[in-house]
């Protein structure tokens, strides 16, 4: 038997006496205390974060919001550096006023519908994509995909794009991280290679697809060079057209949305401290397991009483059937062997009638009477059976002196 042995320190594993309800409540307690305070910690944890990080409101990046996020100071901006810029919140709207040599800014694509990115996809006009979700970049750039989030507060341009080398370090914050799989420039890249902004040809313009709202909001438009890149992003063209998109009408199908972004960034966190937690418990519980040691069976049971026990269970259930089959299998596996056939046969019907024919020639017995003996019907009662064990043994005997 395969056992583990018990952590140095650990308690006894048995005692003079019973532990009381008491006690053992106790153990249970000590030995699920450490699982407890984890789970303790992580939903404390989960709790701060979700307090201390603000929720996307509905005025963010609204082009006429004063608030910390809107972007009312970037349009304000651009119109005194002589960039018209229009406001709209339907995509007919934005399609009317669009300008071949000015620039579409396009925020809050979960809110397009269908319809609304295949008209989008076929404008010729410059589009800049705020943290597009993946259906978005699906239709309308579908060389660029998601790489995952990125939590470092600031990060350098690393490539030769004029809109990022001209405003230098940039305070992303929060941000979405994207790779190109096909032509295309990758600015502000991460460690582990996603990019915060990444800028392609299509066949209707430049697409510019952006990772982080920070760098456009009012809050945080004087932090580093986020004044320079917003300007450069949304008015590089003779004028914009910014398009927020209201919700849509009931009944309409808005853009669809995959998981990662119907999920809010809290609970994608708490999933993984689960699973780190997990993981944790798992580590600490198996050391404590101890190594893999040999025991010795605590009890003995003597073929006899196995034998005595399955006989008793088939009296108990009338089982009269599975008695005389288990008693006749037994002698045939047995007596085969003495008479020099194949052992394979003891079980083979087709064999039935050499077995019976050798077994009556080594024997005073005719054919019959051996037939009846090794593959006859069941017994009729208690009596019956033990008669047929008389006769099998016999028959046993009998061809192994013979």
């Amino acid at each position: 038997m395969v056992t583990r042995a018990p952590a140095a320190g650990g308690p006894a594993a048995s005692g003079p006496a019973e532990p009381s309800a008491r006690q053992v409540a106790g153990r249970r307690w000590r030995s699920a205390r450490g699982v407890v305070a984890a789970l303790l910690a992580m939903l404390v944890i989960a709790v701060v974060l979700a307090a201390l990080r603000p929720s996307t409101s509905a005025e963010t990046l609204d082009p006429d919001s004063p608030k910390q996020d809107g972007a009312k100071a970037l349009t304000e901006i651009l119109r005194q550096h002589g960039t018209g810029v229009t406001v709209t919140r339907t995509m007919e709207d934005a399609l009317i006023a669009a300008d071949p040599r000015g620039t579409l800014v396009v925020t809050r694509t979960e809110r397009l519908t269908d319809d609304d990115l295949r008209m989008l996809s076929g404008v010729q006009v410059d589009l800049l994509l705020i943290r597009p979700t993946a259906y978005a970049l699906d239709d309308l750039v579908p060389q660029v995909r998601r790489a995952g989030p990125s939590f470092e507060e600031t990060a350098v341009p690393g490539c030769a794009l004029p809109v990022a080398s001209l405003a230098g370090k940039v305070a992303f914050h929060e941000s979405e991280t994207y790779e190109i799989t096909g032509p295309g420039t990758a600015c502000y890249k991460t460690r582990y290679g996603g990019a915060r902004v990444v800028q392609v040809q299509t066949g209707s313009g430049t697409v510019t697809v952006l990772g982080a709202t920070a760098p456009l909001t009012n809050g945080r438009l004087t932090e580093e060079g986020n004044a320079a890149l917003a300007m450069n992003l949304a008015g590089g063209g003779t004028s914009t057209v910014w398009l927020d998109p209201g919700l849509p009408e009931p009944g309409e199908a808005a853009g669809q949305q995959s998981l990662g972004d119907l999920l809010p960034f809290g609970v994608k966190l708490f999933f993984l401290e689960l699973l780190v937690a997990v993981l944790l418990v798992a580590l600490w519980r198996a050391r404590r397991l101890g190594p893999v040691v040999a025991e010795a069976l605590p009890v003995v049971v003597r073929s006899a009483e196995a034998v005595e026990g399955r006989a008793r269970l088939y009296r108990a259930g009338h089982a009269r059937d599975r008695a005389s089959d288990a008693l006749r299998s037994g002698a045939r596996e047995r007596i085969v062997p003495l008479l020099g056939l194949p052992r394979g046969g003891a079980q083979d019907p087709s064999a039935a009638q050499e077995i019976v024919t050798a077994v009556a020639r080594r024997t005073p017995y005719d054919e019959t009477y051996v037939w009846a003996a090794l593959f006859g019907p069941e017994p009729l009662d208690d009596a019956g059976l033990i008669a047929l064990s008389d006769v099998l043994d016999d028959l046993e005997r009998q061809v192994r002196q013979s």
